[in-house]
């Protein structure tokens, strides 16, 4: 079962293409935040939130309690420039050292820019976001 860290923007249609496979960064959520701790920024999963939708999801994908769906705290949103502090910070890292996540190196710097593209708009709009993760 593959997972997968995706970025859910507040409200119905944010009016810009929020996807980002975020594979990768699943793959290496560990790694991911312990460079997160060693530069002094949040760790990506300090964003998780659950809403209703994505909980949904994930039942129906075979991971979750649905007994537990009604009874979920409402969701968490945090501002897009902390998010961007993480992001950026990370990006940099991975830049500087691209090797540090093996082969996977590239593909990991591809969707960290493509999550700091994101946040970017975000921010620029006055949102705010959630991390959501998938599994498939």
């Amino acid at each position: 079962m593959a997972a997968s860290m995706y970025i859910v923007v507040e409200g119905e249609d944010p009016g810009y293409n929020i996807y980002v496979n975020g594979r990768i960064l699943a793959r290496h959520e560990g790694q991911v935040e312990q460079l997160a701790v060693r530069l002094g920024v949040q760790p990506l999963l300090e964003f998780f939130s659950a809403d209703e939708n994505s909980m949904a999801l994930l039942i129906e994908e075979g991971a979750g309690n649905p007994d537990l769906l009604p009874r979920l705290p409402p969701p968490q949103w945090y501002q897009a420039e902390d998010g961007l502090k993480t992001v950026s910070a990370l990006v940099g890292a991975v830049e500087a050292d691209p090797e540090m996540m093996g082969a996977d190196g590239e593909e990991l710097l591809r969707e960290l820019r493509e999550y700091e593209l994101v946040l970017l708009k975000t921010a620029e709009r006055g949102l705010r976001w959630h991390l959501a993760v998938s599994w498939r």
